[in-house]
């Protein structure tokens, strides 16, 4: 099979979508993970910020269902109180955990329905480009090449590519296959490797209509 051109997502974690913004999976801050996925540049999910009183227009990098991490012009104290309205409506209300270089950790105050931000970013594609944004997730997985079987962690997943962790991962340009319980990835090639973390391009789209219920039984089995 011949090498496709890979070039341009030798640094990236995912092929890219619509919208650069990650959707965290489970009980999780969306922060403070040494080894999340370098910056994007976006777009991201339009929000809007509201704080002592004062409200603008804000981009939501990552969301969880417990917080978001959010880029603002707003800068408001550690601990202050705001709320950050989001996509579907919701207004969570929250505090400030931490404030930096024009991004800001908000912590809700309750947990936000992630599976509902996930279908209204999928609704606000066109239908025949509709494709899954970025999720983080933590999950047990498996990964074969060649006479290879090898346990590993599945870190993030999107419609064309994911990110796994372990040791004695295979190499770049490997093809290989990856096994998730509940989800039928189809097979696809490591693009790059650092640090105990592959990133592998897969070589058809994963549909959102496959993703969904998966992340929804994920959520329910209280995945990390």
């Amino acid at each position: 099979m011949k090498r496709r051109a890979v070039a341009h997502v030798l640094d990236l974690e995912m092929t890219e979508s619509s919208s650069a913004t990650t959707f965290v999976v489970g009980d999780r801050l969306p922060w403070g993970d040494e080894n999340s996925s370098p910056e994007e540049k976006g777009p991201f999910d339009a929000g809007t910020i509201f704080a002592d009183g004062s409200r603008q227009p804000c981009s939501i990098r990552k969301i969880s269902a417990l917080g978001a991490m959010v880029e603002s012009g707003l800068s408001p104290a550690l601990g202050e109180r705001v709320a950050v309205e989001l996509g579907t409506g919701q207004r969570p209300a929250g505090r400030v955990a931490w404030n930096r270089n024009g991004e800001l950790g908000v912590r809700f105050d309750d947990n936000v329905d992630v599976v509902a931000l996930l279908n209204r970013q999928l609704v606000s594609q066109a239908r025949e480009r509709r494709t899954m944004p970025r999720l983080e997730v933590r999950c047990a997985a498996h990964i074969k090449w060649g006479e290879h079987l090898l346990g590993t962690t599945l870190r993030n997943i999107s419609a064309r590519g994911l990110q796994l962790e372990g040791d004695g991962l295979p190499a770049v340009g490997s093809y290989v296959s990856v096994f998730v319980d509940g989800l039928n990835i189809p097979a696809g090639e490591v693009v790059w490797a650092r640090n105990g973390l592959v990133g592998i391009e897969i070589f058809e789209e994963l549909s959102w209509s496959s993703i969904i219920p998966w992340v929804r039984d994920v959520i329910r089995k209280g995945g990390n």
